[in-house]
């Protein structure tokens, strides 16, 4: 199954350089028309983390962002500090040129895997197509990070393809060198963010499925899990273990049956609503169809898309036309690149599938899909003529029935984030107290440092859940009040029914003639209320 020399492409032209340009200052304009990120995820800890790092709040603050307070916050660091620095239209143009930035590596993977005429048209098609999918332009200029991700991944699998003639049979040095940078690519994308180690998964199967001797199998393999195993540490490890000194668990609060930390419920706290594990085997098996037809099925975001689905149904026949020998030998690519391309596809998303299956975070896959296609039907029996036909026609069906549905934005204004909140008469003796599953975390960022914020209840905790956080809670309040401090509610307007029921279960009330409504300039309004004890 050797590759053809002419695998070896000639180096990207001037006018490739321009596609690739062009294309990510198209997706950098595309972000600021479309305005400012007020997603639930954004306002609840992706502005709050960063904030919460380089202000040692977890040393003060307890729960600000529900459960995600204890999140890796170092993928936030870049834009929490562009948006203050640069005009919002400029934060918003780097944070869109670098989701948009997926086009190099889908390009490169098309381009060094296609075997047809023209292959550098068929590539950037193929890119433009992958980087349109419903999810894909649904998080366009958001902070899920989602495809900040894909860009790891899919540029450790990158690497792999265009660099596969030196994996396979070139120096064993070489091989191990390359598959080492490769492999810390992938790696740093699971250290910044855990639901994308998925892809490392893949990533291991992509370097298997390169073929070649045993002695470069193995090199590969273990020079490619150091790499992997150091960007992981790069950035999950110090996050990790500060999360451990302060709680016991460092992964809290998620597997804390297992850690036991005194702090949260011996419970592992994980979203298993998705994962189609707990549900009948047919319905695992048709999970891509399932979720193509409803989204409702593997996550939280709206969306429309076909691709997936016809790239899972392609791969499972492509695999039985393989096994069956049956495979066309007029292939679209290279057999070299095609293998790793579907073993990296197939063992990231089954790995997806058991741990998590929330269709978000496999958006490079969905962007991978188009490429994923095109290599399995160009497997598939039958005239060349044939099946570039059948591939227009499912480019044709995936452009028409996709939709996104794009998250509420708002106007491109300076300060990025701009909170109005009422006048406080004496900071440094006032504790703030949040309720509520609203994402408020934005809000806090806002209050003079000197005030501490507790979220009383929330999705992790509540008044009476007897964790070690309330208990703790509990007594900051108490001795607060014992100290003649003030305390204030900061809540969600609709929301204070929940809120009076959470602060009685404290001993405390609402001065509700005394509430004050703010709002801010993303999203929301909000109650901000002096509470006192009960008489």
């Amino acid at each position: 199954m050797a590759s053809s020399p002419s695998a070896n492409r000639a180096p990207l032209s001037a006018r490739e350089y321009a596609f690739l340009g062009c294309t990510i200052l198209f997706w950098a304009a595309f972000v600021v028309l479309l305005g400012k990120d007020t997603s639930w995820d954004f306002r609840n800890y992706h502005w709050y983390g960063p904030y919460a790092l380089f202000n040692d709040r977890l040393a003060v603050d307890v729960a600000v962002a529900h459960l995600a307070s204890w999140y890796n916050p170092y993928l936030d660091v870049p834009f929490y500090l562009l948006a203050p620095t640069l005009p919002a239209w400029a934060a918003l143009a780097c944070l869109g040129a670098v989701h948009g930035a997926n086009v190099v590596p889908l390009y490169l993977l098309a381009r060094h895997s296609l075997k047809v005429p023209e292959a550098s048209l068929w590539a950037g098609a193929i890119a433009i197509l992958g980087l349109t999918g419903a999810q894909t332009l649904t998080e366009m200029g958001t902070t899920y990070y989602d495809n900040v991700m894909s860009l790891f991944a899919l540029t450790g699998l990158c690497i792999l393809v265009v660099k596969r003639e030196a994996l396979r049979e070139g120096p064993l040095c070489k091989a191990a060198f390359i598959a080492l940078v490769a492999g810390f690519v992938t790696g740093c994308a699971g250290g910044l963010k855990l639901p994308a180690m998925p892809y490392c998964v893949g990533f291991a199967a992509a370097l298997l499925a390169l073929g070649g001797s045993w002695k470069h199998i193995a090199v590969r393999m273990l020079a490619g899990g150091i790499g992997g195993v150091a960007g992981v540490l790069l950035f999950a490890a110090p996050w990790m273990f500060s999360v451990y000194q302060q709680t016991g668990n460092p992964l809290f609060p998620y597997f804390n049956g297992y850690w036991q930390s005194p702090l949260a419920l011996p419970e592992h706290y994980r979203d298993l609503r998705f994962v189609p594990g707990y549900r009948p085997v047919w319905q695992q098996l048709l999970f891509p169809i399932l979720f193509s037809l409803d989204w409702h099925v593997a996550g939280d975001l709206g969306f429309q898309d076909i691709r997936v689905a016809v790239a899972y149904i392609a791969v499972i026949a492509v695999a039985l036309v393989w096994v069956m020998r049956k495979r066309n030998t007029d292939s679209l690519t290279f057999d070299s690149a095609a293998l790793p391309i579907l073993a990296f596809a197939t063992v990231s998303y089954v790995a997806w599938l058991r741990i998590f299956a929330i269709y978000r975070y496999i958006v490079a896959l969905e962007m991978l899909a188009p490429l994923v296609i095109t290599t399995a039907v160009g497997l598939m029996p039958g005239r060349r003529r044939t099946r570039l036909m059948a591939l227009g026609l499912i480019a044709f069906a995936v452009l028409v029935t996709s939709r996104s549905d794009f998250l509420e934005r708002a106007p491109v204004d300076d300060p990025y984030i701009q909170v109005a909140l009422p006048p406080i008469p004496r900071p440094d003796r006032t504790l703030v107290v949040m309720t509520g599953d609203a994402p408020m975390g934005f809000i806090a960022t806002q209050l003079p440092p000197q005030i501490a914020v507790l979220r009383i209840d929330g999705w992790m905790v509540q008044p009476r859940d007897g964790s070690g956080l309330t208990k703790q809670m509990r007594s900051r309040v108490a001795a607060h009040l014992g100290g003649g401090g003030d305390i204030y509610l900061i809540a969600d307007a609709t929301d204070m029914a929940r809120a009076r029921t959470a602060v009685e279960d404290y001993g405390l009330m609402i001065r509700l003639p005394q509430c004050q409504q703010f709002d801010t300039n993303l999203v929301g309004a909000y109650q901000w209320c002096p509470v006192t004890r009960i008489p």
